[in-house]
This record gives structure tokens, C-alpha cells and sequence, in this order.
């Protein structure tokens, strides 16, 4: 297990711990947080578990395929250069620690 911390926009700290191999969405989704919503239960077709990931996580992840550059182009939020879906990506090991940021909307 990992902590992941995930921030609202109104500065609101939400921490949990999170298994290795989860992705994201789910992660916040089994710990309550608002915010969050997975509206296609992670099928990456609905762009509502959109995050905003830490700069040196990015770099250690896979370029998001094209399905989710597509989805990314639907978010209500802003997109900037460290948008994910939750739904894409899996918790590992380098994530301990890590601040996700929540967008302020999802719909």
C-alpha cells in the first residue's frame, strides 16, 4: 500500500492508502472522496475521474493512450500538462506520498 494524498480546489485534504496495482479512480472512489465521480466505472468514456498528477509522477508514466488524449479533450475542468484520467492510471510504488489534485468540477 501506498499514501496518496487528494486535494479539492478549496484546499481540502483527503488521505488514503492505496494498493499497489489500483488505479486512481478507484482509489478515491473506496475512500469516499467527493470529487470523483467514474461515471463509466473506469471504461475511459466518460472523462469524470479527471486528476491533476504531480509533475515528477507524469514522467514516470506511460503517455496516455488515444483513447484518453480523446476523453482528456471532454473534462469540464481545465486541462493542463499533468491531466490523467484516474481511471488509467495504476498505483505503483513511486506513487507513495504523491498529492493529487482535484479539478473543481466534474460535470
Amino acid at each position: 500500500m501506498v499514501n496518496i494524498t487528494f486535494v479539492e480546489q478549496d484546499g481540502t485534504r483527503h488521505e488514503a492508502k492505496v494498493n499497489i496495482g489500483d488505479d486512481l479512480m478507484h482509489a478515491a472512489l473506496d475512500n469516499n472522496i467527493d470529487g470523483v465521480i467514474g461515471e463509466c466505472g473506469g471504461a475511459a468514456a466518460c472523462a469524470t475521474c479527471h486528476v491533476y498528477l504531480e509533475p515528477r509522477i507524469i514522467d514516470l508514466l506511460p503517455t496516455p493512450d488515444p483513447n484518453e488524449r480523446e476523453m482528456l479533450d471532454f473534462t469540464v475542468a481545465p486541462q493542463g500538462n499533468t491531466s490523467r484520467l484516474g481511471c488509467q492510471v495504476e498505483v505503483n510504488e513511486a506513487m507513495e506520498g504523491m498529492i493529487v489534485t482535484l479539478p473543481n468540477s466534474q460535470v
